[in-house]
Order: structure tokens, then sequence, then C-alpha cells
């Protein structure tokens, strides 16, 4: 029994370490949707509880190692926004490029995407527009 419970332990073993390696060749940011699929699952929007949902756009830069280049730049926030919902979402939106940071450009993509700015939009809100509301007024931050 012990000599069976070792060899499952092995086979574990060598399926994590070939997942492991799949999951890192497949995380890396080789186009530019890859750039926007990539900091999407860092994207932890604010509890219901804390701020209404809403949508937010920052535009980011990145350096070839993936780093932050510069200071991101909010250019876009729902305009029925409190001033606490739009602090909630700042905060979450800081924090998902933290989270998603440094981004694992391949070769060609570090010098593809250096120094360019990317507009992210991170949107929490259902997108199509519900026919019995009127539409919303954008407001520029």
């Amino acid at each position: 029994m012990a000599r069976r419970g070792g060899k499952l332990v092995l086979v574990a073993a060598v399926l994590l370490l070939g997942t492991s390696q799949a999951a890192v060749e497949a995380a890396e940011v080789n186009t530019i949707q890859d750039i926007f699929r990539h900091l999407r699952t860092c994207w932890r929007p604010p509890s219901p509880a804390r701020a209404r949902p809403l949508d937010i756009t920052v535009v980011v830069s990145f350096n070839r190692a993936g780093n932050i280049l510069g200071h991101p730049r909010i250019t876009y926030e729902s305009a029925e926004a409190s001033d606490n919902d739009r602090l909630q979402y700042r905060i979450a939106v800081m924090e998902a490029l933290q989270r998603c940071t440094p981004v694992p450009f391949t070769d060609a993509m570090a010098g593809a995407a250096a120094g360019r700015p990317f507009a992210i939009p991170f949107r929490n809100r259902d997108t199509s527009p519900d026919k019995t509301s009127p539409p919303t007024q954008e407001r520029r931050a």
C-alpha cells in the first residue's frame, strides 16, 4: 500500500509540474488583446456594499520588463457615480495593476508595448442598454 501511495504522489507531482509549466507558457502576453485579458484577470471590483457598480478606464504604459511606466491615469468614470464609488473603484484599479505587474511580455511584445499608452476599461455593469432607463451621460475624470 505504501508503494502505491508513493506512485500516486509521484504522478500527482508530475501532473502539477506539467500543468504549472503549461500555465506559465499560456500566461505569457504576446498580443495587445493578451494585455487586456491579463489585466482583467486581476480585476476585483469593490463589493456592492462598498460601492455601486460603475465603469472606469485607466490609461497606463509599461516598460519592456512589464512594469508600469510613469503614473496610471483615470480617464473615464460613469457619470452617476458618487465620490465614494469613484474612490473605491480607483483603489480597485490600482490594486489590479499592482497584482498584475510586471506583465509577463514575450520578447517580441515587450518591444512593441514599451512606452505605448493603453486605455484599459474595467466594466462592472451590464453593457447592454436597458430599454426602460434613459441613457447615461459620460463623465471624464
